[in-house]
């Protein structure tokens, strides 16, 4: 039996008590630590039964962990996880992996010349509906794939706004709060974004920021896309409401908020409804679909994003989504946002 890992939880927030709850679990890791300044962390950490520092470079001179998770806000990152880099600790960085391009692009160079490895926290991509979504498009069921359009229409309650009221100003907003996980997704099942266009409206809420935005994708693959996301309508079609992954929002497990639409077949996620003209030549809209629901097991992604973190501290795998992946996501919701200020088609750069 493999000796568990020492991963220490830095940042005690609501994502930080997630990943607590998932190390716990595990018989890959065992939770050494707990690193927040702010009053109530003490408790958190007495409560878990682990250790309690005020600083990250307290935690690296006295009880150095096998891995570090960064929980913290998003402006803090960067800074951490170089801090991270510099002690040999490998670390798994909450997504968005950095809060601005230029301290991402900064990352990327830092963590690309060592060989400590790093993953960012776009937990979606260990879900089990992805993998089988990303093995449907590869096996060439649906044919070539050709469209892709996505949902995720969802209502925040008004108390997520009155408790956090910079929510409802510039650097909030669901573009940047939210579609980064809809653009992990689309990546990985498309390829990447390289032109974007936008609106928004802000019309519903009032807000400085938008709670609505129309979105369209084109991908270096030729696939085009749309999306259509919102904060503030009463909808299901969203991924948290229909994967039934997160058991704490309601499910509607006969909704989809995904259509991967190809020459031969079309899938819908997460139902993984499956209509095909299952090897016909004569495609025609006259032509009845053969209809499969494929076979699903659920499993906690947030778990099984703490069991890849440890396969690659330990050298047996590659970080399924690396610092290059989560600054690509970021460089595509930025050009979203620029996109709906100006008014204009905005070119994606591909990473390098």
């Amino acid at each position: 039996m493999t000796t568990p890992l020492n991963i220490a939880v830095l940042g005690a927030g609501l994502i930080g008590r997630q990943h607590m709850l998932r190390i716990q679990a595990s018989e890959s890791c065992v939770l050494s630590a707990i690193v927040d300044p702010a009053p109530g962390a003490r408790a958190v950490a007495d409560e878990a039964g682990v250790v309690h520092f005020q600083t990250l470079a307290q935690l690296l001179a006295e009880a150095r962990p096998d891995g570090i998770i960064i929980g913290t806000p998003n402006a803090m990152h960067v800074d951490q996880a170089l801090e991270c880099l510099a002690a040999g600790v490998p670390a798994l960085i909450e997504k968005p992996v950095a809060h601005t391009l230029e301290a991402g692009e900064r990352l990327i160079a830092a963590v690309e010349g060592s060989r400590v490895p790093f993953l960012v926290g776009h937990h979606r991509a260990h879900s089990p509906i992805m993998a089988l979504a990303r093995e449907v498009v590869r096996s060439g069921r649906l044919g070539r794939l050709v469209a892709v359009t996505g949902t995720a229409l969802f209502c925040k309650p008004d108390d997520y706004f009155t408790e956090a009221p910079w929510r409802t100003q510039p650097g909030a907003g669901p573009i940047l709060i939210n579609m980064i996980h809809e653009i992990d997704n689309l990546r990985s099942l498309c390829g990447e974004i390289t032109e974007v266009q936008a609106v928004v409206s802000n019309a519903a809420r009032g807000f400085e920021v938008e709670d609505t935005a129309a979105i369209s994708l084109r991908f270096d693959s030729g696939v085009l896309g749309t999306f259509l996301l919102s904060d503030t309508v009463a909808s299901p079609r969203s991924w948290e409401q229909t994967s039934q992954e997160n058991k704490a929002y309601s499910t509607y497990p006969d909704e989809d908020c995904y259509i991967l639409a190809g020459t031969m077949g079309s899938l819908a996620v997460p139902t993984m409804r499956l209509r095909s003209y299952a090897g016909q030549a004569d495609r025609s809209w006259w032509k009845p679909f053969q209809t499969d629901m494929l076979d699903l097991q659920r499993k906690d992604p947030l778990a099984e994003q703490i069991e890849h973190f440890a396969a690659v501290i330990r050298g047996e795998a590659q970080a399924l989504v690396s610092v290059r992946d989560g600054v690509q996501n970021l460089r595509v919701v930025d050009a979203i946002r620029e996109a709906a200020r100006e008014g204009r088609s905005v070119r994606v750069p591909l990473p390098a």
